[in-house]
């Protein structure tokens, strides 16, 4: 029984960048990528090259225009959803995994607090 509770501490423990990443196997992940391009959908697979496969992907791609008459930039942003993906690993910027309450890492846990802070509650110095 006791040999379980360590295992599964064991396995929910981040000592590496690349456990994080492990924790979020068949979660929804949001992916940044380069070119203002954003991916949203659930990790199948991955390596050490950050090479991804997701399923259920919706991409996000934003283009900036300017305006003729106005020169002022103009942000338009195109959605499609794909149901399975490859994504090559030198175009990723950030990979966030779901937002989890408690994670292991080194061996302590982390909570994470979900309390927004308003700026107007900060001191100035």
């Amino acid at each position: 029984m006791a040999d379980e509770v360590d295992q599964q501490q064991t396995t929910n423990t981040v000592e590496e960048p690349l456990d994080l990443i492990r924790l979020s196997l068949d979660e929804r992940i949001y992916v940044k990528m380069r070119n203002d391009r954003e991916l949203r959908g659930r990790l199948h697979a991955y390596d050490q090259h950050l090479n991804m496969i997701l399923g259920d992907v919706e991409e996000t791609v934003t283009t900036i225009e300017i305006d003729e008459e106005t020169y002022e930039e103009i942000y338009k942003s195109t959605k499609r959803n794909i149901p399975m993906l490859f994504v090559r690993g030198d175009g990723v910027v950030l990979v966030a995994p779901p937002l989890r309450r408690e994670l292991m890492v080194d061996q302590t846990a982390i909570k994470f607090n979900s309390t927004k802070v308003n700026s107007k509650d900060r001191t100035e110095e």
